[in-house]
């Protein structure tokens, strides 16, 4: 081989080497986007121009997807879950390198396994199912907020207002299911309860939806938390209406359907707006700032030019974003030198060789750093920072609380994950260390015009009232008796009802009473009634023996053991005489003729020796009065006695000495 030979070699292998390194780093001209929603929805409406106009903002932009065209194809999934797949799997069919979508948590949960085998990732901007962030559904991204951080937001409200019981009325699908779900745990943190959950069958009529809030209003909870789509949601309030359940007495908390109804309704009918008078709506909290003002101004403009009578709502604002994480996420697969290509699946082949029908279905090769790439994705957006964390949901999470009142709704306050409730803007508090002890929401007005808190419950019609058993005995009858079925009175009866009233709900109770009441009942044989369940309680002057302990369980001691006598107090006014009281008239008439008898047996033996006893029979009488009495106080000198004795009458001895005079008895 020449020198000119070896040298053309060279050139020809230097440009071949280049023209793969160019066709290498080649970007496509255009990169096909899904989209899959219902066009004629609340939802829809909104989030149809606002995929469009996010499609034409990204061609616009110079700085994302330089020289690389964003192709939008768009599938109506008509609100039905089997149309939203059979759509979907068309969709697919268009080598899409990610969806937004599907707006439906049931579809959500359909073709994310379609979605893992395929390599495409999906980005739904309003399905909020919690389980939907499962380890099973590795190419599903949600890029709005999840229902498990809403439900937090409703159980921060019950603790807020110190209701212990609400009624969960939910549409029973995938989403109703799932936010339910998360509901019953965000409340187990607080103390709380769902008591009844009144499960709506999906597209149910008005007669189907009145049944089901007749038995939700027969229990003791008056908190209603309502969890539906928002065509179920207008049903329930109209039926709530008739029933009137939206009434003084009631608490209703709804979830961020209605605040996107609300939202989207160009011109609120005033009679619409008379049967949700005093709800606490929640909406997704999105921050001010210029580009969301822009974004509003120019998806109005986009609505008055195609005569789209609804308004936006806060799922346009996530739809808006999404994309622009699709977006950005493409610019970066792209600049890393990833190619975007599609590769057929070999299991859509049968043993046969027969091709399914599915064949045509085909396997993102990039899928999986595409995946990784919208993962890293940060960015601020017109919902705020764009950002997913490590469980693969948006960071700070955070919900307006709005009061409906009147033709529309005002804000009482915000909820966060960083701060709880507040009526500061969470982009605030999201500056400072988390301080979640200062919950603060504004007043609020209640169903039925009423600014009183309601109590949040009721005794309920149908409700098995707690049987408690009472012994009906012959003895001891201030603590507990019987006067006729139903009737029982006492000291252990005053303390039972006392605690029953510091519960913070109702608790009916039956009183059973065991025994005719002319013997004493088996106290151990009530105890077993109650491990037999034939009792649910027993209340009594029950003695904690070892017995009834192991078979039953007992209050703490609120009598003190031992016998004491008890003994009625009479009201007796004030006297000087009260000292006379401790002993009874004969008592006292006992007690000065011994006295007197001691003042003459003195006098006897002193008056004829001591001149003190001597003088006129006047004197000598009083000496020996005045003596007798004076012995209780005074020992008397020498002066009085000149010797010592001692003279014993009938049980008593009388001894004198010089300086001392002493009765013992």
């Amino acid at each position: 081989m020449g020198a000119a030979q070896l040298v053309a070699w060279f050139l020809a292998l230097a440009a071949a080497a280049g023209a793969a390194v160019s066709a290498a780093g080649a970007r496509p001209s255009e990169v096909a986007l899904g989209a899959l929603f219902t066009y004629d929805s609340t939802i829809g409406r909104a989030a149809r121009l606002a995929i469009e106009l996010a499609v034409d903002d990204v061609n616009a932009d110079g700085t994302v997807l330089a020289g690389t065209k964003l192709s939008l194809k768009s599938r109506d999934t008509n609100c039905s879950a089997f149309l939203g797949t059979v759509e979907a799997f068309q969709l697919m069919e268009e080598n899409v390198v990610a969806v937004i979508g599907p707006q439906s948590s049931g579809i959500g949960h359909v073709i994310s396994h379609v979605a893992n085998e395929l390599h495409v990732p999906l980005l739904s901007f309003a399905a909020t199912d919690p389980a939907l962030a499962a380890l099973e559904y590795p190419y599903f991204l949600r890029t709005t907020i999840s229902d498990y951080f809403q439900m937090n937001a409703v159980a921060s409200i019950v603790d807020y207002y110190q209701w212990k019981r609400v009624t969960a009325i939910y549409v029973d699908d995938d989403y109703g299911r799932g936010g339910v779900s998360a509901l019953g745990d965000a409340l187990a943190t607080k103390r709380a309860i769902i008591s009844y959950k009144a499960a709506i069958p999906p597209n149910s009529n008005a007669d189907v939806i009145s049944d089901v809030l007749v038995r939700a209003n027969m229990m003791e909870s008056r908190v209603m938390v309502v969890h539906v789509n928002p065509d179920t949601g207008k049903r329930i309030f109209s039926a709530a209406n008739k029933l009137q359940m939206v009434a003084s007495g009631y608490v209703w908390i709804v979830t961020d359907w209605l605040a996107a109804v609300l939202d989207s309704s160009a011109s609120r009918d005033l009679k619409d707006m008379s049967h949700i008078q005093g709800l606490i709506v929640l909406r997704q909290h999105t921050p001010e700032s210029d580009a969301k003002n822009k974004f509003i101004s120019k998806w109005n403009t986009m609505a008055r030019n195609r005569s789209v009578t609804s308004g936006l709502n806060s799922y346009g604002f996530y739809a808006y974003d999404s994309v622009w994480t699709v977006a950005r996420a493409i610019d970066q697969f792209l600049d890393s030198g990833q190619q975007i290509n599609f590769s057929t699946d070999p299991r859509l082949h049968d043993s046969n060789g027969n091709t399914l029908r599915l064949s045509t279905l085909k396997i993102f090769d990039g899928g999986e750093q595409m995946l990784q790439q919208l993962l890293l994705t940060n960015f601020t957006g017109v919902t705020g920072p764009v950002q997913f964390g490590s469980d693969r949901n948006l960071v700070r999470p955070a919900y307006d609380i709005l009061n409906v009142g009147g033709s529309g709704s005002r804000l009482i306050g915000y909820w966060s994950n960083h701060s709880g409730l507040s009526i500061a803007a969470p982009e605030i508090l999201y500056q400072k260390p988390p301080n979640t002890s200062a919950q603060q929401l504004y007043n609020v007005l209640w169903p039925g015009d009423s600014t009183t808190m309601p109590r949040g419950w009721v005794f309920r019609n149908n409700g098995q009232a707690l049987r408690v058993g009472v012994p009906n005995k012959a003895s001891f009858k201030d603590l507990v008796s019987s006067r006729g079925p139903g009737n029982v009175t006492g000291y252990c009866i005053d303390v039972f009802n006392t605690a029953i009233k510091l519960l913070p709900y109702p608790v009916p109770v039956q009183f059973v009473t065991i025994g005719d009441g002319t013997k004493n009942p088996s106290y151990i044989g009530i105890v077993s009634m109650v491990a037999a369940n034939t009792l649910d309680a027993a209340v009594g002057d029950f003695a904690i023996v070892r017995n009834g302990t192991a078979i039953s369980e007992y209050t703490q001691p609120y009598v003190e053991a031992g016998l004491v006598i008890v003994a009625p107090v009479k009201q007796t006014p004030p006297s000087a005489w009260a000292f006379l009281k401790p002993f009874t008239l004969e008592m006292w008439c006992v007690t000065g003729a011994l006295f007197i008898l001691v003042g003459v047996v003195v006098w006897l033996l002193e008056h004829r020796i001591n001149e003190d006893f001597r003088g006129s029979p006047r004197r000598q009488v009083i000496t020996i009065i005045w003596f007798s009495f004076s012995t209780m106080f005074t020992a008397h000198s020498k002066k009085h006695l000149k010797r010592a004795w001692a003279v014993r009458v009938d049980n008593m001895v009388i001894c004198c000495a010089d300086h001392q005079f002493k009765l013992y008895c």
